[in-house]
């Protein structure tokens, strides 16, 4: 075999292996964090200030995860009026969960949610501001 057969081997060869590398990426299930993410990037300011908020409190919410009782105890600033939680899967978004508070509720049941990592994204609101708290917990 000489030179000129074995160049045009190797392009045969590379382009085999650029096809099976596209066929194979074109298969591959990608997965957006959500699908409505440019209305979400507007909003985002709205975000940062409830950050801020939050911050700026004088007792801060706390999330505690009991593994034995698959539960999670809440700790919210007293005088909120209403709140949603939510369970964000980042690996699967068909496991997000969100879940409306009432006041008064300090515990929620964690034992539906798959084992791997989560975050619980927390949007409460007390005398007409809004606030947010994110905590990440893994459940084994």
């Amino acid at each position: 075999m000489n030179w000129g057969k074995s160049i045009v081997l190797v392009f045969i060869i590379f382009a085999g292996f650029i096809g099976i590398m596209v066929f194979r990426m074109s298969r591959q299930h990608i997965d957006l964090v959500r699908d409505d993410y440019y209305q979400d990037e507007i909003a985002y300011q709205q975000h940062i200030d409830r950050l801020s908020r939050t911050a700026h409190l004088d007792q801060a919410p706390m999330l505690r995860i009991d593994s034995v009782q698959q539960e999670l105890d809440l700790r919210l600033p007293s005088g909120w009026e209403q709140g949603t939680l939510t369970f964000y899967r980042p690996s699967n978004r068909q496991q997000d969960q969100c879940i409306t508070l009432k006041p008064g509720q300090q515990r929620v049941s964690i034992a539906q949610l798959s084992k791997g990592l989560w975050r619980a994204q927390l949007n409460w609101s007390a005398s007409g501001l809004s606030y947010f708290h994110e905590q990440t917990f893994t459940k084994s």
